[in-house]
Parts: C-alpha cells; structure tokens; sequence
C-alpha cells in the first residue's frame, strides 16, 4: 500500500522512524530527527520509562507520535517488526545484547527490511571491555578526556551538564550517522546498515582540533592553562556589580583593542601577549567589570566587535532581542522551548506538535503506515 501522503514540514518529510523509547541521547537525536519533517514512531512501553517527567513536558518527544508495545510480551517484537518493515530508520539506545534478546536487534530487523538503517546509540558502544557496563555522560567524557579539560586549575573539573556527552557526542553523531547510511542505502547498490555511535567515540572526536593542538606544542594539557579553556584573561568571564557575569572573548588583535578601550583600561593593561602578566590582565579586567552592573557592561560593548556578551540564565534568554529577532526559541501548546535548527530555505522545519503523550497515536499510526496489527482492544485504555 502507498504511504499516506504527509504535508511537508522539513528536509525529512517522507523518511520513516521507528524509535524505540529510551531516555537521553536517543530520544533527543530521534527528536532531532522529527525536527527536521521525519515521521518518527515512538514504541513505548506500558509504565513509561521511569525518568519522573511528565510526558506532557517532555520536549524530546515533540513532533513524534507514539504507540505503546510490551516487548516482554509474546507479540511485541512482531508488532515492532511489522513497523521496522515500512521504516527506513530504527533508534534504540539499549546495552548490547537487549535488543537481541528481546526479538528486535538488528539481524531481525534487517532480515524483515534490508534497506533499514538500525541505529545504535550507547555510551561505551558495541564492542570493548566496557561495553556491557552501565554508565552515565560523566563518565564516558570523563575517560575520553574531555572532561579534564573544563574547569580551573587546581580544583575538580566542572561538569557542562549532559550536552558536551550525551547529545554533542552521542546524539549529534547519531543523527550524522543515520543520515549518512541512508544516503547510503538509498543509492543504486546500497543496502542497510547498522550505525555503532557510542558517546566516548563521539566525546574523543569533538577534541580533534585540540589533539592537533597538544602535538603541535600550543596547548598544555591541564585545564586552565590555555586560550581557549579560561586560561586566557581576554577568553573568559567575568562577574559585574550586581552578580551577574559577562563573558569575554575577543582572540583577534583589532577586536581586543576595542575591548580595552570600551573596558577602559588600554592605557594600563599589560601586552596580552606576555604570558608572564597574564594574573595582571586578568585582575584588571576583572576589578573593572566589577564597576558596573550586567546591564551596564551590556550598554557600553552593544554594537561593537568587542566580542563581549551578557551570561544569561535559561529563562533570560528566550528575550534576548537578537534570539526573540530570530525566533531562535518558539512557543508551541504554551511551552518555550528551542526552535528547530538549523535553518533550510526551502524546506523550513518547525515545531508541529507537542511532546507525544505514550500510546496517544497507536490508531493514527496504524493507518498510516499500514500497521493494523499493532491496534490491541486496549488502545484507548493505554492512552494518558
């Protein structure tokens, strides 16, 4: 049967996605996914999975549909293998082996549609010593060394949330890899694939520049020595009057001059590029930034190419008069939330949906994709 014509909303629109419900990089970069127009198909399970969010602010399940499916149960794989036949990607976030054992890894799902794209997404990845152990983002960015570059000197190293791991190097990579197999699979002679994208993999790769760096002699490698992790005066921030703080970064020379001069300390400051003087500089533009509040600073440097901008906090920003221009966040069912990104001219995305409550979409998507198996008596009990 034909597929149900869809209203084109992104990139992807056309592209199927079976997602099979996890919790962090997995959901995220399926989100990603139905950001940029997929139709992605959340399989969750009965009892939801355990993270203590409301689903109905869970902004990772925006723009996906939902239908649930006891795995555990003695027809759950065939339902899900019913909708891998008409998809052509799979996500699933398990520890290696699970989805094997429950009837849906990727030798079944391939046998059932060889053009599947099956895309694994884990901390340690597939294979390794450490492959069947549990694990958090800390720890996978912890041991690429990643982490030991965040922070100051002499104190423990600061943990940038979950998105230097998680999602930069778990969920971003997935989605690159996912994409580029279909690409892949939809060219004469190509076939599906399994993507292995494993956070350590992806953590050690986004410090490929500054491995190039260390070799080449121009980074130390300790946190807060260098110019790029806060070790620099004229590369960091700096707190105001009020408490706030603002963050510096003007590396070119030009730019930097139009900083100390708008600062107010060109006729004092040491040359930046004596090493040596660099405590000097850094207490300078520090007492000075403490003369003034956040709103102040952000007065005397709007306009400029002093590379200076306010630190704001999650709820501030969304008012930021250059994000609000952009509508780089949107409000969607009485929720702020980021907008899709990026940005395509001929193929806009947008947020069309709220996050997918659990089980709220089994009939649509029975319909849709030609599925009437996964329809059960108790659908609409199901439903939240």
């Amino acid at each position: 049967m034909a597929r149900a014509e869809r209203v084109p909303h992104g990139p992807l629109t056309g592209v199927r996605v079976v997602e099979l419900a996890g919790i962090g990089p997995g959901p995220f970069a399926a989100m990603l996914l139905a950001d940029l127009g997929a139709d992605v198909v959340r399989i969750d399970r009965p009892g939801g999975a355990g993270i203590g969010i409301d689903p109905a602010l869970d902004l990772t399940n925006r723009n996906k549909r939902s239908v649930l499916v006891d795995l555990k149960a003695e027809d759950g794989p065939a339902k899900v293998l019913d909708l891998v036949e008409r998809a052509d990607i799979l996500v699933e976030g398990y520890r290696p082996g699970v989805a094997e054992r429950l009837g849906v890894g990727p030798d079944a799902c391939l046998a059932r549609n060889p053009q599947l794209v099956y895309g694994r997404m884990t901390g340690w990845g597939q294979d390794g010593p450490l492959a069947p152990r549990a694990g958090h983002d800390i720890a996978y960015i912890a041991l690429t060394g990643t982490l030991s570059m965040i922070g100051k000197p002499g104190e423990p190293p600061t943990v940038p949330a979950n998105l230097v791991g998680d999602y930069a190097g778990g969920s971003l990579y997935l989605v690159v890899g996912v994409l580029a197999a279909l690409q892949h699979a939809r060219t004469p002679g190509g076939a599906g694939q399994v993507v292995d994208a494993a956070i350590v993999d992806g953590a050690a790769h986004l410090a490929t520049m500054i491995h190039g760096m260390l070799a080449a002699g121009s980074w130390q490698d300790h946190r807060g020595s260098n110019l790029l992790d806060g070790g620099c005066p004229f590369y960091g921030t700096y707190g105001t009057a009020d408490g706030q703080y603002m963050a510096v970064g003007p590396l070119e020379q030009r730019f930097y001059e139009e900083f100390i001069t708008l600062l107010g300390i060109a006729d004092e400051a040491p040359d930046r590029w004596d090493l040596t003087r660099w405590g000097e500089l850094r207490t300078a533009v520090a007492e000075r930034f403490l003369t003034r509040t956040r709103a102040q600073w952000t007065e005397v440097f709007e306009g400029t190419d002093a590379c200076v901008a306010p630190v704001l906090s999650l709820r501030e920003a969304p008012h930021h008069p250059h994000l609000a221009a952009r509508s780089t966040f949107v409000e969607h069912g009485g929720l702020t939330q980021p907008a899709p990104a990026p940005r395509f001219s001929a193929t806009p995305a947008s947020v069309r949906s709220g996050p997918a409550r659990p089980g709220a979409d089994t009939d649509d998507v029975a319909r849709d994709w030609d599925v009437p198996g996964i329809r059960t008596s108790s659908t609409d009990d199901n439903r939240l």
